[in-house]
This record gives structure tokens, C-alpha cells and sequence, in this order.
């Protein structure tokens, strides 16, 4: 880990816990069946989570083509698949406690853990649906956890339209559901301002990338 990340580490010394979830969780209802849920400050004491994630798991460089050239996707990854033991029983609460809360809508318990470190102001996802496997045709859930430095995940009609801008900040969760993967695209675009390392931790049922 470079020495620009972890001079930007924060102070551990609150303790970390995951919140309830019941009516403190926030539904706004999108076009075509999809919507959002937000519980802002989920987990609260995150900062030494965040800590130890970064520190500890495995994060790898990844390549993809774009058109006729490689490029280099512009963020650290790393997933869990549904047997590997996840890197820090925090996770594992937060998991269990998503299945739970969301057991009759979704009609199973959340899979797998996909991890994003965003290193700085420079790093991005682009507009995309987790439409991978069954999220192409079938409605589901994508539960995403924010940690680190605060930034702004974007959302829009797939194929184009008015952007809805959701803040993220520590301990901050998003749940997309419904058709949201099949008929909206989100997005974390590059920050104008300087920004610190932040990490995203997505939950996702079997079969969905």
C-alpha cells in the first residue's frame, strides 16, 4: 500500500457496529419497477474497518479492451464468491443482517462480495447495470456499503437521461432493487476535487454480477 493512502488512513478508535435497519431504511420508487433504498450511517465506527480492508484484502490491478486498445480500469478490485470466508467478521454482520431485513423480497440471502478501492479523486466506475447473469433478465437486489472518503454515486435511465445524485460517506448503504439493474445504469464518476481513497462493498445474490 503507497505511502499517499496510508497517510490518509483515519482515526480507529470508535467502535465499529452495524445499525438497524426497519424504518430507518429510506425507499424512493424509480420508473419501471426499480427502486432505492438508503440507510445513511449504517455501520457506524467504520474508520477501522476501512482500516483493515484496505491493509488486508488482496486488491488486484485489472486490464479490459475498449475498442481497439487496453486500458487499465481506473480502480483496485476484489471478490468473495459465495464460499470464500470474507475478509472481516463486520462483513459477515452486515450480510446476515441484509438477508434478513430483505428475506421476503428477495426470496434468498445475499451471495457474494464484490469490493472497489477507489484510490483517489482519479478513480471511477463508468455507467453500467450488473446485468452479468441474471441481473439481465430478472429482477434482484444490489446492496452496496461505503466506506473511507465520501463520494457521489450517480443514477440515470438506462439509456440516458436526468442523473439522480446519491452521496455516499462512511458506513452509508444503498440498496438498489427491482428492475433497477435493467432499466437504470448508476455510475461513480471522477471527483474535480481532491478526494481521499474510499472503498465500495457490494452484496449481491447468487448469479449476479
Amino acid at each position: 500500500m503507497n505511502g499517499a493512502i496510508q497517510g490518509l488512513l483515519l482515526d480507529c478508535t470508535e467502535e465499529t457496529v452495524v445499525g438497524a435497519l426497519g424504518e430507518s431504511v429510506r425507499r424512493t420508487h424509480l420508473e419501471h419497477g426499480a427502486w432505492i433504498d438508503v440507510r445513511p450511517g449504517w455501520i457506524s465506527g467504520s474508520d477501522a474497518l476501512f482500516e483493515r480492508l484496505l491493509t488486508e484484502v488482496p486488491w488486484r490491478a485489472e486490464q479490459r479492451r475498449m475498442y481497439d486498445r487496453v486500458v487499465d480500469v481506473p480502480r483496485l478490485l476484489s471478490f468473495y464468491d459465495e464460499d470464500a470466508p470474507l475478509p472481516d467478521p463486520v462483513l459477515d454482520e452486515a450480510k446476515d443482517a441484509l438477508s434478513a431485513h430483505y428475506a421476503d423480497e428477495l426470496g434468498e440471502p445475499f451471495r457474494t462480495a464484490g469490493l472497489c478501492l477507489y484510490r483517489d479523486e482519479h478513480d471511477s466506475v463508468a455507467w453500467h447495470g450488473d446485468r452479468t447473469g441474471r441481473g439481465r433478465a430478472e429482477d434482484t437486489m444490489v446492496a452496496i456499503i461505503s466506506f473511507g472518503a465520501p463520494r457521489s454515486l450517480l443514477l440515470r435511465p438506462r439509456g440516458g437521461g436526468a442523473a439522480r445524485r446519491y452521496g455516499m460517506g462512511p458506513g452509508d448503504l444503498l440498496v438498489m432493487g427491482g428492475s433497477c439493474q435493467r432499466t437504470w445504469e448508476h455510475a461513480i464518476p471522477k471527483s474535480t476535487k481532491a478526494a481521499g481513497p474510499r472503498i465500495s462493498v457490494q452484496f449481491r445474490p447468487r448469479g449476479v454480477r
